[in-house]
């Protein structure tokens, strides 16, 4: 099996997977990651999968008040050097080279867990290319993430959060209109452990841990290979439904506190994708979709003509 990511084993046993822990990684230089292979793989992809603006932002920006970018997809790409822009290429794993990519990673890290172990799932890959000195603003992912950085470097900070006081536990309830950026105060750095990442470094981001990051001097390359365990899959099924709730002024219990009504969400969310989501082929479907059940924020990466 060919071993991309390096980690001591010591790292991975002791912190995986509620904590974060640094590794290396052999792939840099992989030809996947070069700007012109990436520019190929943006012009294959549905523009809902493409989200991109100016990087010039603060880890605690508000998504309304984030500058656009007055390029094209390609054009942004080819000019990231100097156009002070963030870009994120969703769902990479739809292409057959990049998942052949991801299932290396996976296979590599599944061989790791142990024989109890829940198996990794639903996985996907994020690739984000930015300008210089661009900033990710505060934010959780509702995965799992074994992070590489292949260009440039970027300063990571992670936060711990396990008493919900930094993002609290209805924040973490997913809905596709709700924007990633959350809130953030300075003081949330007390909490921080910082990685100052270079090509070649890479770091294991959690489940739902908050973080931001910032880019160096240098254009940055660098890629989220995500998955998704049993628990994980249900938890997200649970907040799915609570955020759904919430809108119609029903607060609810976090996911674990009350098992039976998890129960009942998780058995509602499946019956419901079981419809939705054989019309969600095309872009255009998704697009209508998202409007008609979520508004239009739930199209936020298009421009308001587009939504």
């Amino acid at each position: 099996m060919t071993n991309h990511l390096q980690y001591d084993p010591r790292d991975f046993n002791q912190n995986y997977p509620t904590r974060s822990f640094a590794y290396t990684h052999d792939v840099a230089k992989h030809r996947l990651f070069n700007l012109p292979r990436l520019i190929e793989l943006a012009k294959s992809m549905d523009r809902d999968r493409i989200e991109y603006n100016s990087g010039d932002l603060e880890p605690g920006q508000a998504y309304e008040d984030t500058p656009k970018i007055d390029l094209s997809v390609e054009e942004t790409i080819r000019q990231i050097e100097d156009c002070h822009a963030w870009m994120v290429i969703k769902n990479v794993e739809q292409d057959p080279d990049y998942k052949a990519f991801i299932k290396t990673c996976l296979d590599q890290v599944s061989e790791r867990l142990p024989d109890d172990a829940e198996p990794l799932e639903d996985f996907q890959g994020f690739i984000f290319i930015s300008s210089a000195n661009s900033t990710t603003p505060f934010h959780i992912d509702a995965e799992e993430n074994f992070f590489v950085q292949l260009h440039g470097d970027k300063s990571f900070h992670v936060f711990e959060n396990d008493d919900c006081k930094l993002v609290s536990e209805e924040a973490m309830e997913i809905s596709p209109s709700k924007f990633r950026n959350m809130s953030y105060s300075p003081e949330f750095e007390n909490r921080a452990t910082v990685y100052e990442l270079e090509a070649g470094d890479g770091i294991f981001v959690p489940y739902m841990m908050p973080h931001w990051v910032r880019t160096g001097d240098q254009y940055s390359i660098s890629m989220a290979i995500t998955w998704k365990t049993p628990s994980v899959l249900r938890r997200n099924k649970v907040r799915f439904m609570n955020a759904m709730l919430r809108q119609a002024g029903l607060a609810q219990a976090a996911p674990g506190k009350k098992p039976w009504a998890d129960g009942l969400k998780v058995a509602a969310f499946n019956m419901a994708f079981a419809v939705i989501n054989p019309l969600r082929k095309s872009e255009k479907s998704r697009r209508i979709i998202r409007k008609l059940f979520f508004g239009r924020n739930a199209n936020y990466y298009y421009n308001e003509k587009q939504a």
